[in-house]
């Protein structure tokens, strides 16, 4: 058992509508939590006991802050905690700079996006790995727009390869656009989440926003631009060169992929997956390499996430030799 003192005024804040936020925390580290004043009693095995501890003063430092605790950061705060149980919650909700912008949009719900977050500021490439749900193009696209907004870069460039715009795409009706327009939804639909839908019209309109295929960025040298490149483990070997030569001054570069979804033709190699090889040694890029944990859709995508990976395996030992994830 063990007590941690909190204002009085900032318990029912922490604790949640009918205790909401308490029964998570009861529930994530098997304790059982009492209040008595500004007395609360925390009684379970040492470990789960000095961890809740420690989360509950983290939570009333923030609160004291002024910060708006969501249920939503109890969920986040338990599985930062559960990963990496030394982790200062008061650093990772709160920051400086475009670090502090990009939480006023979007709030890192892992330490892996935390950590994600941090390298998009301090590196110009950075290469991130991970199955969907993961936040690697939302908190891109977050960040893109917390620099733009600080006038750190001039333009955001938002990139996808349109695997299917070939001959599988002709019969449809339209010009070029039209057809690979589908394949770039995903990065509108974050834009207005983000922005919302009249300022990103506004930013396309002045060309401080640009949404392509990939092919349209071949020739071009992209200064004071942040370069967003997604759906990349279906670029080619080709393609993947290509973007990332096209990195100007004053230019950041974030490369999102998940290998496990690779929709190039048989025989293509995926340019994501050489780029990790080719790239792995060069000084000034980072990746980031996301796991299931991380997935912060419905709760049933991280279990969807882990049964598909599980199955790759148990498919991937009976049939030795074989490797369908060109990897």
């Amino acid at each position: 058992m063990t007590t941690v003192t909190i204002a009085e005024e900032r318990l029912e804040l922490l604790f949640g509508t009918r205790d909401e936020n308490l029964k998570r925390i009861e529930s994530a580290f098997g304790v059982s939590i009492t209040a008595r004043g500004g007395q609360v009693r925390v009684e379970g095995d040492e470990s789960s006991s000095d961890l809740v501890r420690y989360l509950l003063e983290q939570l009333s430092v923030l609160l004291e802050s002024g910060y708006p605790l969501q249920p939503t950061d109890i969920e986040t705060s338990i599985r930062v905690l559960q990963e990496a149980p030394t982790t200062s919650l008061v650093d990772f909700f709160k920051g400086d700079g475009v670090l502090g912008m990009v939480r006023s949009l979007v709030r890192p719900r892992s330490l892996n996006q935390q950590i994600y977050l941090q390298a998009m500021s301090d590196f110009d490439l950075v290469i991130s790995i991970g199955p969907a749900g993961t936040g690697k193009t939302y908190l891109a696209v977050a960040m893109a727009a917390a620099a733009l907004k600080e006038g750190l870069i001039r333009r955001i460039i938002l990139a996808r390869p349109a695997v299917e715009a070939g001959e599988r795409l002709g019969f449809l009706p339209g010009d070029l656009l039209e057809k690979v327009n589908p394949y770039l939804r995903p990065l509108h639909d974050a834009l207005y989440d983000i922005l919302g839908f009249d300022k990103v019209a506004r930013l396309m309109e002045r060309g401080s926003i640009e949404v392509a295929p990939i092919a349209f960025m071949r020739g071009r040298t992209l200064n004071d631009s942040f370069i967003i490149l997604d759906e990349a483990q279906n670029t080619t070997t080709e393609q993947m060169k290509m973007f990332l030569t096209r990195i100007g001054f004053n230019s950041k570069a974030v490369v999102n992929g998940d290998i496990t979804q690779i929709d190039l033709a048989a025989g293509r190699t995926s340019g994501l997956i050489e780029a990790r090889q080719v790239l792995k040694s060069v000084k000034g890029i980072h990746f980031i390499q996301f796991t299931e944990k991380d997935v912060v859709r419905h709760r049933l995508v991280q279990k969807i996430v882990r049964a598909y990976d599980q199955y790759d395996q148990l498919k991937a030992a009976s049939t030795p030799g074989q490797d369908s994830r060109n990897d």
